[in-house]
């Protein structure tokens, strides 16, 4: 087996074990960093969902303390003008979303899924829990959710939803007394959850997977190429015109070229060691000759 041929089946198992390798470690970087990406944005709007209710329970719900004597307002609930912040943004942004889900609420839209009752379980079982991040299939694709407890502990909470007679009767003309009642001081009664889909950001962290495994390729390309040339014009092709020599010698013909020397690398240190051989065969050769 030729020397070029060894050198590039060493090279090239070099550059497998090194590709697979990169390549495992580069895509579980990008898919963790795309996961981050998708977490810090459910937790952004986790943020300002709690933003848009503590501007309403600060600032609009004093204000409409009044009409509320006469009329219940729903835009005086925080977790009401939080659903509406979040349903405008939804109509442009399909795939987020965000919604207050609770067992037993008294808005029938904030009844919680099946999928969002388990979560609320999770929460009322082990109440020391203060985030749930979880990933599950939707028709788009995979979605990942962050959800946190709706815990009661403001006691002011339980004027509306402890017992039917103690709720306003605004609450009751608008709503009724079926639902969101029975709630208890402390008692995880649902949950907040954003929604915000995957694809996009693993979309992303795979062309980057590519796109870096693809110059990655290329680079070795290159190298290989580079190398081959080098080890052409500086190994190879030397020794095969000092095989050569050697061959016209060890047949007898004195009379071939000498072979020119340049540098003091290996090559060179062969050639000369070649050529102080061959003068002393010739000068052995002509003391038998005599």
């Amino acid at each position: 087996m030729k020397l070029i041929v060894k050198f590039n089946l060493v090279l090239l198992l070099i550059f497998a074990l090194g590709f697979a390798a990169t390549g495992y470690f580069s895509h579980d970087l990008l898919q963790r960093n795309a996961r981050e990406e998708i977490i810090q944005n459910a937790r952004i709007m986790m943020e300002a969902a709690l933003a848009t209710r503590n501007y309403t329970n600060v600032q609009v719900k004093p204000l409409l303390a009044n009409q509320m004597q006469y009329e219940f307002l729903a835009e005086s609930v925080p977790a009401f003008a939080a659903h509406e912040t979040f349903a405008a943004l939804q109509k442009k942004y399909p795939d987020y979303a965000y919604k207050e889900a609770a067992l037993n609420p008294t808005n029938p839209r904030d009844r919680a899924t099946d999928w969002e009752a388990d979560v609320v379980n999770i929460f009322r079982q082990d109440t020391g829990r203060s985030e749930l991040i979880g990933v599950r299939d939707t028709p788009q694709g995979p979605s990942l959710y962050l959800a946190r407890p709706i815990q009661i502990k403001d006691p002011g909470c339980l004027q509306c939803h402890s017992t039917v007679a103690a709720a306003p009767k605004t609450m009751i003309d608008k709503y009724g007394t079926a639902n969101g009642f029975g709630w208890n001081h402390n008692e995880v009664i649902g949950t907040q959850v954003v929604s915000v889909p995957m694809e996009l950001p693993i979309s992303r962290a795979d062309k980057a997977f590519k796109v870096f495994m693809a110059s990655l390729a290329g680079v070795f390309v290159f190298i290989f190429i580079a190398m081959n040339l080098m080890l052409a014009a500086l190994v190879t092709r030397p020794i095969r015109k000092l095989v050569a020599i050697a061959d016209e010698v060890s047949l007898g013909n004195m009379n071939a070229p000498e072979f020119e020397a340049k540098g003091q690398d290996e090559i060179g240190l062969l050639a000369q060691s070649f050529g102080r051989m061959r003068k002393s065969l010739v000068q052995a050769l002509k003391l038998l000759e005599g």
